[in-house]
């Protein structure tokens, strides 16, 4: 009993405690029934005041707000209940929403890019207290996401990540693994703008975004959405169309009358029926969410959410193409470059070496990233384009086939009393005999050639057991006689 006093802030007498169960009873439904409803009734217009204060602009809305719950002398509990029922009447009798907004307003929008010049792209999106960071990097293909689940394995190569630490909201505690509304928001932008992405033989990267959800107060995976589309626009992926998206909300009353709110506050989605989420690009939707707190919504509400969606979403996309207009046409220095190379499949083996010593070996002394794939498609990827053609150089040299008649520039590996053994391409060498050293007598071979040199052959015959046989003298007449190599 006195918990349910102190609920509705009325003051018991000293003796309460002590006088019978029912006669307390009684003495505190008495000081209800003579005091409470004035009280309810005086906290109701003052909330309506600072309500239509914050329309106007004038006066401190908040300030109104506390002075009128402290006259009307409730708890806070009491208040809410007050405050979601005076915020409901506003919006259907008045068309007036908490922050003075109109119904069909959105509040004010702040667009930048580029802000972090060490990341690959980067959109910073604010939409009133809202505001989300994100940050896109992109990858090589052996970054992809491989999903190992009781289904088939299945492969993401568009990543994208929500995250709304404490200090958004103005909270001060730990900071845990992903919750439910990490990983609800995340999955949704995600889904919002898988449908714009280039096709991977188009744009051979992999795609990763992280939102960073800096301020909160309502719709942060819409911001995320719009702030991941300018990210991946500021790292230059060629998407189809940027998207934005905003969530709308309800009021509805007992006769049947609604009203749907645009880009609605957080206190907005605890006091209201519905979040409908909805993204999309000028042409269509992307993706949708509903969560609704009543038995279920008719068709009419459904046609009024979409047509204000949609006008909202044009309306944010027009802020942001007027930061950025269309996809960046170059990247950022800092991100890989990609190179996709065909080769015959069955040179593959020539490139990995035996146990991956070749591709690593390339890799390490190029600077880059090799991906080969089954039906011969190699993948280099590195920041420099100076170390991705050394790898595709070698990577040819090592899947060249070796031509009967042309020129090669080798070098000696071995010296053997019949000849000398030369490497013309990585991995391949021949054999020049000794009467093909020179155009003259030659004694011995080191008296021509030693380990470690450098020599012109041309390539004479390759016999059934694919043995190469070289001519040096050949490629001497040749040179003599001008020939072009």
């Amino acid at each position: 009993m006195i918990d349910l006093a102190r609920f509705f802030g009325v003051e018991l007498d000293g003796g309460h405690r002590a006088a019978p169960h029912a006669e307390a009873t009684a003495q505190l439904v008495l000081q209800f029934a003579s005091d409470l409803p004035n009280r309810l009734d005086n906290l109701h217009d003052g909330i309506a005041i600072a309500i239509r204060a914050n329309r106007e602009h004038e006066g401190d809305p908040a300030g109104l707000l506390q002075a009128a719950r402290r006259q009307a002398r409730v708890s806070k509990s009491l208040f809410n209940i007050v405050h979601k029922k005076t915020v409901r009447e506003l919006v259907l009798s008045e068309g007036i929403r908490m922050d003075g907004r109109g119904l069909d307003e959105i509040r004010p929008i702040s667009v930048e890019v580029g802000l972090l010049p060490r990341a690959h792209g980067s959109g910073l999106f604010q939409r009133g207290e809202t505001q989300a960071l994100s940050i896109a990097t992109l990858g090589p293909s052996s970054d992809v996401q491989r999903i190992d689940t009781i289904s088939a394995e299945t492969e993401k190569r568009y990543l994208h990540h929500y995250n709304m630490p404490p200090y958004s909201t103005g909270e001060n505690k730990p900071m845990r693994g992903p919750g439910r509304r990490e990983i609800g928001h995340g999955n949704l932008a995600e889904r919002a703008l898988i449908p714009v992405l280039p096709p991977a033989d188009e744009f051979p990267y992999v795609i990763r975004v992280v939102s960073e959800c800096v301020t909160s107060n309502g719709s942060t995976s819409m911001a995320s959405t719009c702030g991941s589309t300018l990210a991946l626009m500021d790292a230059g992926v060629p998407i189809k169309g940027p998207v934005a998206g905003a969530a709308m909300g309800l009021v509805s009353g007992e006769d049947g009358k609604f009203a749907v709110l645009t880009d609605i506050l957080g206190k907005e989605d605890a006091f209201g029926d519905m979040d409908f989420k909805v993204t999309g690009t000028r042409d269509g939707i992307t993706a949708l969410q509903m969560d609704i707190k009543i038995q279920g919504i008719n068709e009419a509400i459904i046609r009024e959410g979409l047509r204000k969606a949609y006008a909202a979403r044009l309306f944010i996309l027009d802020k942001m193409i007027e930061v950025l207009p269309t996809a960046r046409t170059e990247m950022s220095e800092f991100a890989p470059r990609i190179i996709t190379i065909k080769i015959n499949p069955d040179k593959i083996r020539e490139i990995i070496g035996k146990g991956g010593s070749m591709i690593r070996k390339i890799q390490e002394e190029t600077g880059t990233q090799i991906n080969v794939e089954d039906d011969g498609s190699v993948e280099i990827a590195a920041v420099s384009g100076e170390n991705s053609r050394k790898a595709i150089t070698w990577i040819e040299s090592l899947t060249r086939d070796v031509e009967i008649g042309s020129l090669y520039l080798g070098k000696v590996t071995r010296i053997m009393g019949f000849g000398a053994f030369v490497e013309i391409l990585p991995g391949k060498e021949g054999l020049v005999r000794i009467g093909e050293l020179a155009d003259y007598h030659v004694p011995s071979v080191e008296d021509v050639v030693s380990v470690g040199d450098e020599v012109m052959v041309v390539v004479t015959e390759i016999d059934r057991q694919g043995r190469i046989n070289l001519s040096r003298k050949a490629a001497m007449q040749r040179h003599l006689a001008k020939e072009p190599v």
